[in-house]
C-alpha cells in the first residue's frame, strides 16, 4: 500500500512538473508539411539507429542471401541461430518478463534545432559531428540526477535496488554484425563535445565490430533512436536489470497558424519519444531549452 501511494505521489509530482515546465504540443492535426529528415536531421544513420534489417541481429548481406534462397526454393528453409542473435534471444526473452509501462509524448524542439547548428562549427574545431543523440544523451542525464531512481538495477529476484552513482548511458546501436547497445561512462561529468567523441569512438569500434567488454557492459539507462530510419513512435525494450529504457522518433516540421488570418503560419519542429517506467518526468525542458544543458 505504501508502495501504490508513494507512486500515486511520484506520479503526481511529475505531471505538475511537466504542466509546469514544458510547453504542450497540440495534437496532431491534418496541416502536416513535410518531414524534416532531409534538412534537419542527418542523412547518414548515426549510431542509436535501428535499421529494420538488424532487428534480425544478422548482417544485411546475410539477410540478403537468405532471402534470395527462400524466393529460389519451393521448400521451407532453416536458419540457425547463433552468435550474437542467439545473446540478443536471451536478452530480449529477459526483458519481456519485466513489467512495464509506455509513455510517448512529443516537444517542441525548435531551440534544440537552433543550438545544434550553432555548435556546428564547435565540432569542426573539435573534428567531430555534433548529433542530436549528443544533446538526448546530456539531457537524459540532466534528468537521471533529478530523479534516481531511474539510473538503477533491480536484482534478478526483486528484492532490491541499486541505485547507480554513474550514468552509463547505453545506445542501442545498428552494427553490421547485429544489435549492440554499447555505453557511454559517466555522462554526468561530459560536455556535449565529449558525448559526441565517445560517440563517434563507439560506432568506429561497433562498425569494426571491435567493442571492448567494458563498452558493452556496466550501462545503468539506455537510450534507442529510431528517428533515424525515420520512426515515428515505438515501444523500445529493456536492458535488463537496468529499469527504464527512452526512444527517439524523427524530428518533423509541423504548421500552425495564427487566430487571426492575417498571421503567416510558422513551422513548428517536433520530436516523439517514447519512454518506459518514469524517463517521462523531466526531458521536456532540457530539449524545449537545451541551453540549460
Amino acid at each position: 500500500k505504501q508502495w501504490y501511494q508513494r507512486r500515486v505521489a511520484i506520479t503526481a509530482g511529475i505531471t505538475k512538473f511537466i504542466s509546469s515546465t514544458v510547453q504542450a504540443v497540440p495534437p496532431y492535426q491534418p496541416n502536416y508539411t513535410e518531414s524534416t529528415r532531409g534538412s534537419t536531421a542527418d542523412e547518414s544513420p548515426e549510431i542509436g539507429s535501428i535499421p529494420t534489417a538488424h532487428f534480425y541481429n544478422t548482417p544485411p548481406s546475410s539477410i540478403a542471401s537468405t532471402e534470395d534462397t527462400v524466393r529460389s526454393s519451393r521448400n521451407d528453409q532453416v536458419i540457425e541461430i547463433k552468435g550474437i542473435a542467439k545473446v540478443m534471444v536471451s536478452t530480449m526473452t529477459a526483458a519481456q518478463a519485466v513489467p512495464r509501462f509506455t509513455f510517448h509524448d512529443e516537444y517542441n524542439v525548435n531551440n534544440l534545432l537552433k543550438l545544434k547548428k550553432y555548435m556546428k562549427e564547435t565540432g569542426k574545431q573539435n573534428n567531430v559531428k555534433i548529433t542530436f543523440m549528443s544533446f538526448l544523451i546530456k539531457a537524459a542525464s540532466e534528468v537521471l540526477l533529478q530523479y534516481p531512481m531511474i539510473n538503477a538495477h533491480v536484482n534478478a529476484d526483486c528484492t532490491a535496488i541499486t541505485y547507480k552513482a554513474s550514468h552509463n548511458i547505453g545506445i542501442a546501436t545498428d552494427t553490421p554484425h547485429g544489435l549492440m547497445v554499447p555505453n557511454i561512462k559517466n555522462v554526468q561529468d561530459l560536455s556535449i563535445v565529449d558525448i559526441a567523441m565517445e560517440l563517434a569512438r563507439l560506432k568506429e569500434l561497433s562498425a569494426a565490430n571491435r567493442l571492448s567488454t567494458t563498452d558493452v557492459t556496466g550501462g545503468t539507462f539506455s537510450l534507442s533512436n529510431v528517428g533515424a530510419v525515420g520512426g515515428t513512435y515505438a515501444t523500445p525494450m529493456l536492458v535488463v536489470p537496468e529499469v527504464c529504457i527512452g526512444a527517439f522518433g524523427k524530428v518533423q516540421v509541423f504548421s500552425t497558424r495564427a487566430i487571426h488570418v492575417t498571421t503567416p503560419s510558422r513551422g513548428i519542429s517536433r520530436k516523439h519519444v517514447a519512454h518506459h517506467e518514469e524517463y517521462h518526468v523531466a526531458n521536456g525542458p532540457y530539449i524545449s531549452d537545451p541551453t540549460c544543458l
